[in-house]
């Protein structure tokens, strides 16, 4: 990697961060928030940034500890061992492998509603919010397009990257100020029974579900890209916690724009019935404000068309990684020595965001179980953090982490409540969906001959109790929250905020010295000397 080694500033860190974030969250996330929380689902995106920003935090410190490529895979494996890591890897790989065809899919959405008359056969792409065999295709091509942006290189990504990031910032900002001026209902705000419709527990449901984690979830792309970092110390907090400010703050705005924006006539039977296959643009064009429906349509390919490139460049050092952890065949560790970038790993990548495709077909369904996925995946990061300062006390951090000792645990039990939001039979779906990982783990584990095995499953097995009281607190939780109603709203949350703490700190006790700790400390002193 030696080509392309340490080429990103801060700023250039900061745009892949904000790049990341604002794909086709943006585009349907407004609608499909208000769908679920009428206008209080201003509240929802605020609650996502904070949880959000508390995660991040904890992977600050990790990303400029470790800087190296596809690091957020990593920081677990040091910290307890190759159990605990490849659950987080498997976890964080399967949300964000499926990222790049949520992508794919939010483009055909908006393509599916083109208003022109040589665009009639656009229409038959998308039947009720789910694509259809046309659709499937149209959506494939653009998994390949994306494909090839990085099969050639990761400077041209780098070049390109700037200049569509600028864009997807200047798009929502011209829209945000036309909608606002065409038609503004500030009704909308209170008609309909009142701010919040469907009761405060609509709230959090939307932070879980509506795509509003998942709109977060590139704060992991600087992150994932710290290896090329110049100056980790300064550039990763500062583009992690700066793309996490900027695109909370255009989300919010989205949202109050979109909220004012509607016709009162279409929510009349209440918010839960708006239906739109391209949110914004159906908005433009009710509002005849026709050019700004071209600029979205065009916006519509260009935002998640960089996020899905972005994503296909991350996922393919993320499985980079897992091979160098020793999950996965010696062929996916391989770099292209002309173009540095790990090609059969994108193969790879590409055979499972075909199956994603085949299986989910729309945008929301498909953005709820990344948002799930994802969580689980984060909730290793406040761990791996708190625990390496016992067990790696001697590293050198350039970015310390001030009051890690509330920060973490409090990101831990954010994301253990927003898990707990997304909603019974959901949260036991995801969790299966990453148990599926469990067999390949087993078999590298017995072609060990199962060499370590027990202190690393011992190390980990907190996180598997965690997990079986997640779903089962999920099961008996409120109503509201798709359970049983055994335990009711308030107390549920409450059980859950407790637990969380009594597994963190499990957690934290269960690291260890592990053999990984070695490449850690080479790693980290590498970069001081450098």
């Amino acid at each position: 990697m030696s080509n392309m080694h340490r080429k990103m500033g801060t700023f250039a860190l900061t745009m892949t961060g904000i790049g990341s974030i604002i794909g086709s969250g943006w585009l349907f996330g407004a609608w499909k928030a208000a769908q679920i929380a009428g206008p209080a689902a201003i509240f929802s995106w605020i609650i996502g940034m904070v949880v959000i920003l508390f995660i991040a935090l904890s992977y600050a410190e990790l990303g400029a500890m470790f800087p190296e490529a596809g690091g957020m895979v990593k920081y677990p494996q040091y910290s307890h061992g190759s159990f605990i890591g490849f659950l987080a890897a498997w976890a964080n790989w399967i949300s964000i492998a499926s990222t790049i065809t949520v992508e794919a899919i939010a483009s055909v959405q908006y393509m599916s509603t083109w208003p022109w008359e040589w665009a009639r056969w656009s229409h038959s792409l998308v039947d009720n919010n789910i694509l259809t065999t046309k659709g499937l295709f149209i959506a494939s091509l653009l998994l390949l397009f994306y494909f090839f942006v990085n099969y050639w290189t990761v400077n041209l990504f780098a070049k390109a990257n700037s200049f569509i990031t600028i864009f997807k910032l200047i798009v929502p900002g011209v829209m945000a100020g036309s909608l606002f001026f065409a038609g503004f209902h500030g009704g909308n705000f209170t008609s309909s029974q009142g701010i919040a419709p469907y009761g405060w527990a609509s709230v959090l449901t939307a932070v879980a579900t509506s795509g509003i984690v998942f709109a977060f979830n590139g704060f992991q792309s600087p992150v994932n890209m710290a290896g090329e970092a110049k100056s980790p110390n300064k550039s990763i907090p500062i583009a992690v916690i700066g793309s996490i400010l900027i695109a909370g703050f255009i989300y919010v705005i989205l949202q109050v724009v979109f909220i004012g924006a509607v016709d009162p006539s279409m929510i009349v039977n209440g918010w839960s019935h708006l239906n739109f296959n391209s949110p914004f643009a159906d908005l433009a064009i009710a509002l005849s404000l026709n050019w700004l429906a071209i600029v979205l349509y065009v916006d519509a390919f260009v935002s998640p068309s960089g996020t899905g490139a972005t994503y296909t460049a991350t996922t393919s050092r993320m499985l980079y990684g897992m091979q160098k952890n020793g999950y996965l065949p010696n062929i996916f560790g391989t770099l292209h020595p002309l173009y540095g970038v790990p090609r059969p790993a994108m193969l790879l990548n590409l055979g499972v965001c075909f199956i994603f495709l085949f299986l989910f077909r729309g945008w929301g369904v498909l953005a709820e179980v990344i948002s799930v996925a994802t969580l689980i995946s984060y909730i290793m990061g406040p761990v791996a953090l708190t625990t390496l300062r016992r067990t790696a006390s001697h590293f050198n951090r350039p970015f310390h982490l001030k009051g890690a000792s509330i920060i973490a645990p409090c990101g831990f039990v954010f994301a253990s409540l927003t898990l707990y939001w997304a909603r019974w039979p959901l949260t036991g779906e995801v969790v299966f969906i990453i148990a599926i990982g469990l067999p390949i783990y087993f078999y590298y584990q017995a072609k060990n001959k199962w060499n370590g095995f027990k202190k690393q499953f011992l190390s980990g097995v907190w996180m598997l109790l965690y997990l079986g009281c997640m779903i089962f607190i999920s099961y008996i939780g409120s109503e509201k929250f798709g359970g049983k109603n055994i335990l009711t709203f308030g107390w549920d949350m409450v059980v859950i905020a407790c637990l969380a703490l009594g597994f963190y700190w499990w957690g934290v006790k269960s690291g260890i010295k592990t053999e990984y700790m070695a490449e850690a400390e080479k790693i980290n002193k590498e970069f001081i000397n450098k």
